[in-house]
């Protein structure tokens, strides 16, 4: 009989622990919160909504000037970024046979050079194109072949953006954009769209769809192969009534705000609502510019006394 006695009062001894901590635990798990009110009233500023993707700096046209026979390049007449016209030459090269005749007559002196340079002519590199010189790496005395490029030149630089297939329904022709190189983030370039594939790529299992941006006027500092991150505008609005995106609350029947009454307490007011960004948001009526809109927003606070317990698996208990 004793024996059930001491048994029956360890089962509630352990049983009445476990409740304990077990509402100790939930106790300490739990947080409060409490609103915090700002009151704003309804700006004038302007929105743009934009699609945002990245892009690469490229050539519209590169053109690579590989020499008609194989032989040796004289001289390079032009140096990266430079500007040339159509008829300018690039370079001069001989073919083989010149270049052997010439190896050999250097061993005879002044005058048989002289000769075989009068008697076999050199060719000539021409530009076809008025444009930039953006490969000019071919040093003098090097060999090359019909298969090399001795200069390579492109007529004007692009930027060509991936667009998501969901996005390029917004893209169109003539549409303005800005470009911001990953190299200069704080130069705003302006473009426009100039061409828009037709035919898709597969990127990371996301179709896409490639669209040339033509830059309104490029800088100094645009170079072939930069990363550049463009955004598109779908929809530009200036001078119009904006407030912030979470001063709207939404439901079935549509966008209200809550509006601060004198003496009363803030009411909702329905609005129709037009473009927006990630931050603000268009008010085309059920507001003016001298309503008080109220946002509310929930702050959650873990009470003090919640990190006062311990770890039951710390090997010392809690830490003083």
């Amino acid at each position: 009989m004793k024996n059930k006695k001491i048994k029956f009062f360890l089962i509630m001894v352990v049983v009445i622990s476990a409740i304990a901590a077990f509402f100790l635990i939930k106790s300490r798990s739990k947080t409060t919160s409490s609103e915090i009110i700002k009151e704003i009233k309804p700006a004038s500023g302007s929105i743009e909504s934009i699609i945002s993707t990245t892009g690469t700096v490229l050539p519209k046209n590169r053109l690579e000037i590989k020499p008609p026979v194989n032989g040796r390049v004289d001289s390079i007449l032009v140096q990266e970024g430079e500007n040339v016209k159509i008829g300018q030459v690039l370079s001069w090269m001989s073919s083989t046979e010149r270049a052997t005749l010439l190896d050999a007559a250097a061993g005879q002196g002044e005058e048989a050079i002289k000769y075989w340079k009068e008697v076999y002519k050199p060719i000539a590199l021409i530009s076809p194109i008025d444009g930039q010189v953006i490969v000019a790496t071919t040093q003098p005395g090097q060999t090359v072949t019909t298969a090399e490029a001795v200069v390579v030149l492109s007529d004007k630089l692009i930027v060509r953006a991936q667009v998501d297939e969901t996005d390029i329904g917004r893209v169109k022709l003539g549409q303005n954009a800005s470009v911001f190189l990953d190299a200069y983030p704080d130069k705003k370039i302006k473009a426009v769209v100039d061409h828009i594939y037709y035919e898709s790529e597969t990127v990371n299992n996301v179709t896409i769809y490639n669209v040339d941006l033509l830059p309104q006027e490029i800088p100094p500092f645009f170079r072939s192969g930069m990363n550049a991150t463009v955004n598109f505008v779908v929809e530009s609005k200036e001078n119009i009534l904006v407030i912030p995106q979470d001063a709207v609350r939404r439901n079935k029947e549509g966008a209200f705000v809550l509006v601060k009454n004198n003496n009363k307490q803030p009411t909702l007011v329905a609005v129709t609502l037009g473009v927006s960004d990630d931050k603000n948001i268009e008010v085309i009526s059920g507001v003016t510019a001298n309503d008080t809109i109220v946002i509310t927003t929930k702050k959650y606070v873990i009470p003090a006394n919640a990190s006062g317990g311990t770890n039951p698996f710390a090997p010392f208990g809690r830490r003083r």
